[in-house]
């Protein structure tokens, strides 16, 4: 029986593919206070400005392919059932091939009603005003924002209870509650953290192994290590 190994993501594994990480040093995002973007309020004030940020990150996500890191975690599977909890919006992992993939921030290719939140629609193209589901709301992206619930969260959290290996990869471990999830592990589990800056050290979990390399390189040496 395959052992069960569970892979958490942040921007750090996209980046490689020339995506932006979520927020600049000066906690800007692409230009922009994330409190105008990325908020329910910042929504309801000014939704063409967040629709149109939006309609940017969607562009460009069409422009980029999934990287080696992407590509090392499908190759896993051939291993261990793999399940990757990914903090991203975006959907590499699925275009690399990974088969089990939760977005607890959403997805960006998808949209949703603004009445109705189980109304979610596949969406590749711009998104405007005017834009409506079939009860005649507006539709919003599907992405989870600043002060709204995380509803994957439950999922997430069964998902790592369940992990034989936990694999943490480009995420600094410091957005919650993302962050929170290193907690449900049993104990005694093997922790990969690979991270270029990692942003924790050795001595604070059990049995963590800390590979300071940028994601493709990074599970090119996690490869090894499982599969040896």
């Amino acid at each position: 029986m395959m052992k069960n190994l569970v892979v958490l993501t942040g921007a750090g594994i996209s980046a490689e593919s020339g995506l932006k990480t979520f927020r600049d040093s000066n906690g800007l995002w692409e230009g922009h206070d994330v409190m105008e973007v990325a908020t329910p309020e910042g929504f309801a004030k000014n939704p063409e400005l967040v629709l149109e940020f939006y309609n940017q990150r969607r562009t460009q996500l069409l422009t980029v392919q999934p990287n080696k890191g992407h590509l090392n975690l499908t190759k896993l599977e051939s291993f261990f059932n793999v399940e990757i909890i990914t903090q991203n919006v975006d959907n590499l992992h699925e275009r690399a091939g990974s088969s089990n993939v939760l977005h607890l921030h959403g997805e960006l290719l998808k949209v949703r009603s603004t009445v109705n939140e189980s109304l979610v629609y596949n969406w590749n193209k711009d998104l405007v005003l005017g834009d409506v589901c079939k009860l005649e709301s507006q539709l919003r992206p599907h992405i989870v924002w600043f002060g709204e619930a995380v509803p994957m969260l439950d999922t997430a959290i069964e998902i790592t209870q369940k992990a034989d290996i936990l694999v943490i990869i480009g995420t600094s471990m410091q957005v919650y509650p993302a962050a929170s999830l290193v907690h449900y592990i049993k104990e005694n589990t093997p922790i990969y953290f690979i991270d270029p800056n990692p942003s924790v050290t050795e001595n604070q979990f059990k049995n963590l192994c800390i590979i300071a390399d940028k994601a493709s390189n990074g599970t090119d040496k996690l490869l090894k290590k499982l599969t040896a």
